[in-house]
Order: structure tokens, then C-alpha cells, then sequence
């Protein structure tokens, strides 16, 4: 199973060749877990109280450029679950075209930065993407 987050391409996420600035393409995969995350019941309003879930590592290609208007779906697929890290893919696609794919990795910290194991509950749900 996977997430699928729907992204309309805005005025703010285009630079002045009326295209996506590839910066932006990062907020959208950064909208985009936090969507997944509130869907599995973790929203990042609470979790963010007591932990944080920075992003380690990120790498994209960048297949097709995208425009203003464009609607574009960015598939999030669990890959592995670690003890505090979590590893993701995207696929984001505009109909049949596909936009950019990418992989990252986040780590679940406690309050002063250190890595910590990820709650039962959390495991069970990324374990169902």
C-alpha cells in the first residue's frame, strides 16, 4: 500500500520561466509526509511536542519539469522501517508523466537531538505502507 498526496502546482512554486524552482519540489515531499503522518494518526502538531523527525538524507531525480496548474500526485511507499529511522520513496506524477522521484531518510529524535526508537504504534503503522 501506499500514501498518495495531491500537489496543484501553484504561482509560488514557479520561478520566472513559469516552471517548479526544484527547491520547491522539496516543500511539496516535506507536505507530503506530514500529510502521511497525520493520516496514520501522528500529526506533527503533536508529535512535535515531545520528538522531532528531521530529514537525514534526500536525493531526487528530476525527470520532468512541471508548471503552474499542473496536478500532480507524489506517491510516498514506505521502504524500511528502522530502529529510529524510517526510509521513503516518492514518485510524484502529472496524468502519465512522471515529474520527479526521490528517497529519504528520517530519524526520530527525543528533545535533545538524539536518536530514539520509534513507538509501537508508529512501527504498526508505517508497516501497513
Amino acid at each position: 500500500m501506499s500514501f498518495d498526496f495531491n500537489q496543484k502546482v501553484l504561482f509560488k512554486h514557479c520561478d520566472p520561466a513559469g516552471i517548479v524552482f526544484y527547491p520547491r519540489y522539496f516543500e511539496m515531499i516535506n507536505d507530503c509526509v506530514e500529510a502521511f503522518f497525520t493520516q496514520i494518526g501522528l500529526p506533527f502538531e503533536e508529535l512535535l511536542k515531545t520528538a522531532g523527525v528531521p530529514t537525514a538524507q534526500i536525493s531526487t531525480t528530476f525527470q520532468n519539469p512541471s508548471r503552474h496548474g499542473d496536478a500532480l500526485v507524489i506517491r510516498l511507499a514506505v521502504v524500511r522501517i528502522g530502529r529510529s529511522s524510517l526510509d521513503l520513496s516518492f514518485n510524484a506524477m502529472c496524468g502519465t508523466e512522471q515529474r520527479f522521484s526521490a528517497k529519504s531518510t528520517l530519524v526520530y529524535i527525543d528533545p535533545n537531538g538524539a536518536g530514539q526508537s520509534w513507538p509501537e504504534t508508529a512501527r504498526n503503522a508505517f508497516s501497513q505502507y
